[in-house]
């Protein structure tokens, strides 16, 4: 359900942890009346964001509060536990309490290590997120899934920590450079192909279409599955193969690769996957590779990549159990589908442009 005032409001229904993800220009002026309605007793703020971003021509930001900013590194390089053990020893000089308030300011990884510091801090403190990026405003800030990286793989070290609330101004779009556009993307094709959308409908949506089917989609299967224990893995889709990918950048191999562009990869192979499984026919793989294309996204796996090696990346994955576990299409619609054989992976990596 949506409230047509100032931005489209999306809810998250989680009982007395429920909160709103708020879609629209200008929505970041929100922000101090969202403290105060969301954590009234909060006597100072801390917002957390990169210097990058305060240079931006929209970096105002009003918390209603004292407020002091902590400055983290752009990119995939602000998630370390180095930079969580920063950010809980200045809230600890600055003496935030239980009730004070983080404000994460920025990308997925802003976000990520925000939400993450104040879930460990004190054993958890308030956040809300402001999220600049498309593909924060699409899935990283929304959901309450809180992680930094570990030299093993990617978002190793997290926990489930809801934001009061998260504001999603697409006045900050504007900024983006193509490329951080296109990171988005990949996720919110994932949502399309997840809502049941095809190549003509997603090609008719505009970018702000886009943001809210994904925010909504989203907002419905977390406040039916918070935990990620039935219904919330499908989000997952594309993301084993991607966070394979993404691991073995972590690992030292010169990728350049963003998270968007490895899902769109991920889909690109789960599909795949799944024809090889006799789950699904040509059709869905043509189909997805259209979806892909609408968004300007590309299906190849990037030269050179060790199909050994991106297959026990796999079988790390937080999101596996001890085998190799895929979010697959099927005549059922997308399942979770576990204990698919190294061969079968292997054969449809080959055919995909991975090296034995």
């Amino acid at each position: 359900m949506r409230e047509n005032m100032t931005g489209m409001k999306v809810p998250v229904l989680l009982a007395d942890r429920s909160y709103m993800v708020v879609v629209g220009h200008g929505v970041r002026h929100q922000l101090a009346e969202a403290i105060a309605a969301k954590a009234p007793r909060a006597a100072r703020a801390v917002l957390v964001t990169s210097e990058s971003l305060l240079g931006q021509p929209w970096a105002d930001f009003e918390t209603g509060l004292p407020t002091t900013t902590i400055t983290v590194p752009d990119g995939e390089e602000a998630k370390s536990a180095a930079q969580v053990e920063r950010l809980c020893t200045e809230f600890s000089k600055l003496e935030l309490s239980r009730h004070d308030v983080v404000v994460g300011v920025g990308g997925g990884a802003v976000t990520d290590l925000a939400g993450f510091a104040a879930a460990v801090y004190l054993r958890g403190i308030a956040v809300v997120h402001v999220a600049t990026s498309l593909v924060a405003q699409v899935d990283a800030a929304i959901g309450g899934k809180t992680a930094v990286n570990l030299v093993t793989g990617k978002n190793l070290m997290g926990a489930f920590h809801q934001p009061l609330a998260v504001l999603c101004d697409l006045d900050f779009l504007e900024t983006l450079p193509p490329r951080e556009i296109l990171n988005g993307r990949g996720e919110i094709v994932k949502c399309c192909l997840l809502d049941g959308l095809t190549p003509p409908m997603m090609s008719a949506l505009s970018l702000e279409d886009q943001v809210l089917l994904a925010v909504e989609l989203k907002a419905r299967i977390v406040s039916a599955d918070e935990r990620e224990g039935g219904l919330r893995a499908l989000l997952n889709y594309g993301h084993t193969l991607a966070h394979a990918i993404e691991a073995l950048e972590l690992g030292g191999q010169e990728l350049d690769i963003r998270h968007g562009e490895a899902v769109a990869i991920g889909l690109a192979f789960a599909v795949r996957l799944a024809r090889h499984l006799g789950r699904v026919g040509d059709d869905a793989v043509a189909s997805h590779d259209e979806a892909l294309s609408v968004f300007g996204l590309h299906a190849e796996l990037p030269q050179g990549l060790s199909i050994d090696a991106l297959i026990n990346a796999m079988a790390k994955d937080k999101k596996a159990h001890h085998d190799l576990t895929f979010v697959l299409p099927g005549l059922n619609g997308f399942e979770t589908v576990s204990g698919i054989s190294r061969r079968d992976v292997e054969i449809v990596l080959e055919a995909f442009g991975g090296v034995k």
